[in-house]
């Protein structure tokens, strides 16, 4: 691993030199900092902080990067890796992404530069700040979606199985244009979910397809729905790929003075807690995002002790929770 002393040596400065430059001191001549910078950044050298607190022998860091954390099923994903890495002496740090991959890359570079013992990732899909993970040695599982290219740790759900279950769900129950409200394209849920309903209305000789992309938030599923609830001919069920969706997706029904299951049937990604709570219930598929952080936790920590263990896929598997937002008879 690259060292203070190779970036000086490189750039041909001082090693006092090359800390002023990247700890910002304006002491330094621009044309020096830019040097250090770039012999920094050639040799893959990042300042160790926590190395300043090894002698006080602090408690071993993961880093938890997920894409939101006002998202139920991130959270209890997030419990999950806690529970597991405090029994084993860790600590977790969590950093929130927002789907962003300008925020996973720089939330990357304080795990690297913090010397995290390993990293769980929910990834955005962008595979080059992964590399770099991989390129300095760091143990990495990534969670909820899979990371592109072999020998990666991974926690997922057969998501598509799952939408697929879904939508073929409201076709048991009578409805007949079914439509999904999904997320952004290139975000691997998103399009495992839609794909796995388009699975179900082929095999069910359905169509057409009345289908939305929007953002994974609450105002993304509303204007989905709305756009979808205005055609000419609306959709009388909707498969919504998550909670915040739905929460969205239920404001603009009840805007619209549609009744749940027996207007618009309902089915939603994730057992959230007000699930059960509204009238009628909602269906849900319910993802075991709890295991999947604990599990995530347990092969990060086995990556960490043995670095040359063969790499692990692990797929986990959702289940329907039938309630009344799927049943037409509901009133």
């Amino acid at each position: 691993m690259p060292t203070i002393s190779d970036v000086a040596r490189k750039a041909g400065v001082s090693t006092a030199t090359v800390s002023r430059a990247l700890n910002g001191k304006s002491s330094v001549d621009p044309v020096l900092v830019s040097r250090v910078r770039i012999a920094a950044e050639e040799l893959g050298y990042h300042p160790n902080a926590l190395a300043r607190n090894l002698r006080r022998q602090e408690t071993a860091v993961l880093a938890l990067i997920i894409s939101d954390v006002e998202n139920p099923f991130f959270t209890s994903i997030a419990r999950g890796v806690e529970d597991v890495a405090q029994t084993a002496g860790y600590s977790v740090v969590l950093c929130n992404s927002d789907e962003n991959a300008d925020k996973e890359r720089r939330y990357i570079d304080v795990a690297l530069q913090e010397r995290a013992a390993g990293v769980i990732l929910s990834p955005t899909g962008l595979p080059s700040s992964i590399e770099r993970l991989r390129q300095r040695g760091t143990p990495v599982v990534a969670v909820d979606r899979p990371l592109a290219g072999r020998g990666t740790d991974q926690v997922l759900v057969d998501t598509r199985l799952a939408a697929r279950e879904a939508t073929e769900h409201l076709i048991a129950a009578g409805y007949r244009r079914i439509g999904c409200v999904t997320g952004p394209s290139g975000i691997r849920t998103a399009d495992d979910r839609l794909a796995g309903y388009r699975d179900a209305l082929s095999a069910a000789g359905l169509s057409p397809r009345l289908e939305r992309r929007a953002a994974y938030r609450a105002a993304g599923g509303r204007a989905a729905a709305r756009k979808l609830l205005d055609a000419p001919h609306p959709p009388d069920a909707l498969l919504v790929a998550n909670s915040a969706m739905a929460i969205g997706v239920l404001e603009e029904l009840a805007a619209a003075k549609l009744r749940l299951g027996r207007d618009v049937g309902v089915v939603a990604f994730d057992d959230v807690p007000w699930a059960s709570l509204i009238d009628p219930p909602l269906t849900v598929m319910a993802q075991p995002a709890y295991e999947i952080g604990a599990e995530a936790a347990r092969l990060l920590l086995a990556r960490i002790a043995d670095p040359a263990r063969p790499p692990e896929a692990r797929t986990l598997a959702a289940r329907l929770v039938e309630r009344g937002s799927s049943r037409r008879a509901s009133v």
